[in-house]
């Protein structure tokens, strides 16, 4: 256990390091779009690029990865969205919660977090589930939450809603970058010399700005939406997304495997330790733009960030 908090410390000491800084005003709060921006435009792109053009495409394209996570993702949202909607959490703020539950920080945190401790080779499957979660997942959530609107009736405000968020997914440079990465790999082709240096290097800043900035991204939603809130309201949400969700993942992995589902067991341990990150920061950037109470969803996501220093870190001990 000593040896896995002795590579995830530094991980979760730079989240607190941005939280502490935007919390105390050495980074001023306009500051945060820039940082926001260069992570998710430049480093991160690159970043995925660069693992996915060095992971074998067979990886990349691993249907019973899709599928087996992709059913304990909607599996999650409807549990989420069944147990907290109510007279005061309507659908807007029910979906983003969903969200939260369902979508681990698997882009900022996941990819050079699980690399560090299980290798090269866990690259693949984090990839593969950030695309279910920012195709599928995220659209649908985002869908979910129309249905307080009055753009249309039912499935029609659905649709609609749905056609929002595609192409909201449609401008995001991540999936680009991955698709772009995976068509690299297929061809087995390289970029020329001085232009994969530059990449390479975007690549290496990443990991510690996209930590950095999450702790910054925390800190500012917490202070902007400092409103009282019943515990009940965001606790069992992030304990839902620490512990539920990587068991249901296990749970659901298992049973395919003994079914006969050519899921490969390391790829197995990839997913549940995803699963096991706590919610997608980002997150709360979209509830702020959806009009959804953001405060809560901030501190769904900010519980689950300072938890899951101490259960990630069991979770990978249980399962390496």
């Amino acid at each position: 256990m000593l040896q896995i908090l002795l590579v995830t410390f530094p991980f979760f000491a730079l989240v607190l390091a941005g939280f502490l800084a935007a919390r105390r005003r050495l980074l001023p709060l306009e500051a945060i779009p820039g940082l926001n921006a260069f992570v998710l435009f430049f480093a991160l792109p690159c970043m995925l690029y660069r693992f996915g053009s060095t992971t074998p495409i067979a990886q990349l394209l691993d249907l019973s990865v899709v599928g087996v996570y992709l059913l304990c993702a909607l599996v999650m949202v409807a549990l989420a969205i069944v147990l907290t909607k109510n007279a005061r959490i309507r659908w807007n703020d029910a979906a983003f919660g969903a969200l939260v539950a369902a979508f681990p920080n698997s882009g900022f945190m996941g990819v050079p977090l699980l690399v560090a401790l299980l290798g090269q080779a866990a690259a693949g499957p984090v990839i593969v589930l950030i695309l279910v979660d920012m195709v599928v997942t995220s659209s649908l959530c985002l869908a979910l939450s129309r249905l307080d609107e009055g753009e249309g009736h039912g499935g029609q405000a659905m649709v609609v809603a749905a056609r929002k968020a595609l192409r909201g997914v449609a401008t995001n440079p991540m999936p680009w970058a991955i698709g772009l990465g995976a068509l690299a790999s297929a061809l087995q082709w390289q970029l020329p010399g001085p232009v994969e240096k530059t990449v390479w290097l975007l690549a290496d800043a990443a990991s510690p700005v996209a930590l950095f900035t999450i702790g910054a991204v925390l800190a500012r939603s917490q202070i902007q939406a400092n409103h009282p809130m019943p515990v009940s309201d965001y606790l069992p949400v992030a304990l839902m997304k620490l512990v539920l969700h990587p068991l249901l993942v296990l749970g659901a992995g298992s049973a395919a495997i003994a079914l006969g589902v050519p899921l490969d067991r390391f790829a197995l341990t990839v997913m549940v330790l995803t699963a096991a990150l706590p919610s997608a920061s980002n997150v709360s950037l979209l509830a702020e733009r959806m009009g959804a109470d953001n405060g809560r969803i901030a501190r769904i996501i900010l519980v689950s960030t300072a938890a899951a220093f101490l259960s990630f870190s069991a979770a990978v001990a249980w399962l390496t």
